[in-house]
């Protein structure tokens, strides 16, 4: 017998959808193609599958500054990887070459490039040349080249719109593409970018969709009202010299928010996840002002809010809307961090029916254990909207599919969206909030490295030039609007993201240079000189590392134990709990990777975390890939020992193995990759690196030169 709406436990799930601000002003292009990428490949199917079912209502949070930059490449701006696509196969120059070399495989490997036979084997003869890029260039033909440039492209059209031309036909074509090709492939991509804002207006006209907004361009609001918030979770934490505290910055980015969300969907915003779901007092007194009715954080802030209030924290707490004393009227959601952490980390490596049966078991347990009323229980499920799927083998497809069938017949729950959820139930009161993010319940990774800080006291001292301009120039109204607008952007939390220690990659003396240049068109825009200082990189790239080289030549026991303090002194060692927290994963089973090698063979050992004895490794295998050098499987059950073979292996308190240096390259040096993935039965949990393999170079005997990884 069907049960009515009202009995059902009701969940809340959004998607937040964001990029950073690429959009370069003094080349007026966007500097890289992720808007792009996600467009064609996440942005407008997740809206229409999840608005497939009758009884599903997911909430869509969209940055303003993401919907800008759509609007960009709907009014003809491009990003670079679009122009080196375009370029003639035949006319690239050889520095060309390079970057596409360098840039065009920037794709999930196993989901994206392994899958796809050509692409797959562009990447390894690319890859065969090692750091050589001169010799890549050389030995890729014009064909090459152009099949390159189509599949870089290609893998990010979602499965949804497979079956569109031109996109069936190339993927049916495989290789040997056409320059017609090509441009017909990017003239796809244009043609779905615009497809986006008016389907979500259309869905949302339909109530078959919620949506709310982020702060204009993400700012952490917090830090904006004052950077003295961040000491509410580090207390010693140090900070810029200059005291940040600009409510009224705080104020616009919302206010923004705002009319955009009328401009665009009509009537008045509802919604607001704050960017990285960062809150404090202050800041949820200027949501409640601006009229917004519900917003939401992290477990954790909601865990820190009720100790500062005097209460202390229980299983039900998660799962209900709470309300700040001083913010009456404005409802507060907290999301449930592991069920949300789940879709986003772990998920991907399962089966869907094993996902949702693990989802709805988690989803049951909750329902059973809470004593909060029915009519007021909510659980809220939040989460990135765009990057986890490219690691699910089917782009979420089918996981997705499956939870929202699943959901859409449940007669125990039903997926509501948060606007709703803010008007059906009552709120708890909520004496004090803490100040903080859904990371690690803190502001640490956008202040309090020195080159955060750098960047926050290069803003102030960029905003304080605008504001004696604006006072000494009051009828220039239109140049300070526009040098407020680059000050607006540069409050964004995606350029201190990139600064500090807390993560790494390629990208980050891109993203540096992109804040300076916003600053320094603030100068620009008012017709001053430029600070020398705009001129000098923040980023100094020597950031912390999940990898070190090794120091010295070891030869380690290979008995499954630590048998000596300093027995792997001097190895090589990989840190996946400190990935992790990069990632901003919490599921891991192995903790940390070890490698070494003496002038016979190459060595690993891995430590676990304590559950993984418990839990996972009786049916457990770990399967050790050094790419063209071969494969090899272990289980945890039995030693392993093949004189023939040159590989040993042992699992007791942690797993250590030896390898034939002559098996992993036949003269027994030279460079070699490696990566581990660990397995329950046929399952992958995971998979370390996530994304490139560790490369060592094993030394020739007697020319060792500590060392390359």
């Amino acid at each position: 017998m069907p049960v009515s709406a009202d009995q059902k436990t009701k969940i809340g799930l959004l998607w937040h959808m964001h990029q950073p601000y690429y959009f370069n002003p003094d080349t007026n292009k966007l500097d890289m193609p992720w808007v792009r990428f996600h467009g064609v490949k996440d942005y407008l199917d997740m809206a229409l599958l999840a608005s497939r079912y009758e009884n599903v209502r997911c909430t869509f949070n969209l940055v303003p500054s993401l919907l800008d930059q759509i609007g960009l490449y709907n009014s003809g701006i491009t990003d670079y990887h679009f122009d080196l696509s375009l370029v003639s196969a035949r006319e690239l120059a050889p520095e060309q070459k390079k970057t596409i070399l360098e840039t065009f495989f920037s794709a999930n490997h196993q989901t994206m490039v392994e899958p796809y036979v050509r692409y797959r084997q562009l990447y390894r003869k690319k890859d065969g040349c090692g750091t050589d890029l001169d010799l890549a260039v050389k030995i890729f033909s014009a064909s090459e080249w152009r099949d390159l440039q189509v599949w870089s492209n290609l893998v990010w059209v979602d499965r949804m719109f497979r079956t569109e031309e031109p996109v069936r036909r190339l993927f049916e074509k495989g290789r040997d593409f056409t320059e017609e090709d090509k441009g017909e492939l990017l003239a796809f991509h244009l043609d779905v970018l615009r497809r986006i804002i008016p389907t979500y207006k259309r869905l949302y006209e339909e109530d078959r969709i919620d949506i709310s907004f982020t702060p204009y361009y993400h700012p952490i609001l917090p830090l904006l009202v004052d950077h003295e918030s961040a000491r509410e979770a580090i207390s010693d934490i140090d900070l810029p010299e200059h005291a940040f505290k600009f409510p009224e910055d705080a104020a616009v980015q919302i206010e923004k928010s705002c009319r955009q969300f009328s401009d665009i969907f009509g009537g008045n915003l509802e919604g607001m996840w704050p960017s990285e779901g960062s809150v404090s007092e202050p800041v949820l007194e200027l949501i409640k002002s601006a009229g917004i009715s519900w917003t939401a954080s992290d477990e954790e802030i909601l865990s820190g809010s009720l100790h500062k209030s005097g209460i202390t924290p229980d299983y039900n707490c998660s799962y209900r809307s709470y309300e700040y004393s001083k913010a009456s009227g404005l409802k507060i959601f907290f999301r449930d961090r592991i069920l949300s952490d789940k879709i986003g980390f772990v998920y991907a490596s399962w089966h869907p029916e094993r996902a949702i049966g693990d989802f709805l078991h988690s989803l049951r347990q909750i329902d059973r254990e809470c004593s909060v009323p029915k009519e007021d229980r909510v659980i809220p499920i939040i989460l990135d909207g765009e990057n986890a799927w490219e690691y699910y083998p089917d782009d979420g497809v089918g996981f997705l599919t499956a939870m929202y069938e699943t959901l859409n017949k449940s007669n125990e729950f039903r997926i509501s969206g948060y606007s709703e959820l803010a008007r059906e139930t009552k709120a708890m009161n909520l004496p004090s909030v803490l100040a903080g993010s859904w990371i690690r319940h803190n502001f640490q990774i956008w202040i309090g490295h020195p080159e955060d800080n750098m960047a926050w006291d290069l803003l102030f001292v960029a905003r304080q030039k605008v504001v004696e301009f604006e006072k000494q120039n009051p009828q220039a109204k239109e140049a300070a609007k526009e040098a407020w607008e680059q000050i607006y952007i540069a409050e964004g939390s995606d350029w201190c993201w990139w600064y500090g220690d807390d993560h790494i990659g390629v990208h980050n003396p891109r993203f540096d240079a992109l804040f300076r240049r916003h600053l320094s068109r603030a100068y620009i825009i008012l017709g001053q000189d430029v600070p020398e200082e705009l001129s000098r990189p923040i980023f100094k790239g020597h950031l912390r590392s999940f990898l070190s080289a090794p120091e010295s030549l070891i030869t380690p026991v290979l008995d499954g134990q630590i048998t000596h303090y300093y027995e792997w002194s001097g190895s090589g060692h990989f840190q996946c709990g400190l990935a992790c927290l990069a990632m901003h994963r919490t599921e891991h089973y192995i903790s940390n990777i070890y490698f070494a090698f003496d002038y016979d063979r190459f060595y690993i050992r891995l430590d676990f975390e304590k559950r993984f004895h418990l839990v996972v490794a009786e049916n457990s295998r770990l399967v050790v890939d050094f790419g063209s050098s071969g494969q090899y499987g272990f289980d945890f059950k039995n030693g392993f020992k093949d004189d023939s073979l040159g590989v040993e292996s042992v699992f007791e308190r942690v797993f250590e193995a030896g390898f034939d240096r002559k098996i992993l390259t036949s003269t027994g040096y030279g460079e070699i990759s490696m990566t581990i993935a660990l397995y329950n039965k046929d399952k992958l949990i995971e998979k370390w690196p996530a994304d490139n393999p560790i490369r060592i170079d094993l030394p020739e005997r007697d020319k060792e030169i500590f060392w390359q990884v």
